[in-house]
């Protein structure tokens, strides 16, 4: 399923950022840049800091040093209201039915529930609509994650193992949203450490972060 209309678009400029969990030093005088229609995937052993970076950039990490910017967000657009964070964990509500699950977090970023349905049909999972999300297989799970990016349009997307659980066909279906996002202008920043089935071409880029320190 695609989106509805072509993305604002986002630059990310990130110069000399250093994170700290505690007193221990993730990385330190990270310096990069992100363009409107590419992808830039996070590599690294674990440990890493490619979910520490993810959090810094959402804005749910503090960094120590160094400067984060977003450029071409409207100015009266609060942090965060341009994006989609998933995480490596799924954030189901169990006690929720899928279709619950979903419609709340199309009305917590905003949104309109009227493409729930539609978004757990290209997720693969609308047969599965009205049953308790705890009745959901872990991969079924990380579909669900996934189609918020469907239900409210964002044009900036940061995954952390997108592909996480899934299957052959998640793994296309995931790759196929990545590459419609690009495609429409949209940005994307995927923490992974297995190949993604994208489109080859000079939109993807590869920053590889350091490992245990």
């Amino acid at each position: 399923m695609n989106h509805a209309r072509t993305h604002a678009p986002r630059h990310l400029e990130v110069s000399r950022l250093t994170c700290l969990r505690g007193e221990r030093e993730i990385f330190a005088d990270l310096t990069f840049q992100a363009e409107p229609g590419t992808a830039l995937l996070l590599r690294g052993a674990n440990g890493a800091g490619k979910t520490s970076l993810l959090l810094c950039l959402a804005g749910f990490l503090h960094i120590h040093e160094g400067t984060i910017a977003w450029q071409g967000r409207d100015p009266e657009q609060r942090p965060g209201e341009d994006m989609h964070f998933v995480g490596h964990q799924s954030a189901v509500k169990p006690g929720l039915s899928v279709n619950e699950n979903l419609d709340f977090w199309a009305c917590l970023n905003g949104g309109s529930t009227k493409n729930t349905m539609s978004a757990l049909e290209a997720a693969g999972i609308g047969h599965a609509a009205h049953l308790d999300a705890a009745l959901l297989s872990a991969g079924q799970t990380r579909r669900l994650a996934l189609a918020r990016l469907l239900v409210v349009p964002r044009p900036i997307w940061l995954l952390d193992e997108p592909t996480a659980a899934l299957d052959a066909a998640g793994d296309k279906w995931i790759a196929g949203l990545i590459d419609d996002h690009l495609d429409q202008g949209g940005l994307v920043i995927a923490a992974t450490h297995l190949d993604l089935a994208l489109k080859p071409g000079d939109r993807l880029n590869t920053l590889t972060l350091g490992g245990d320190k």
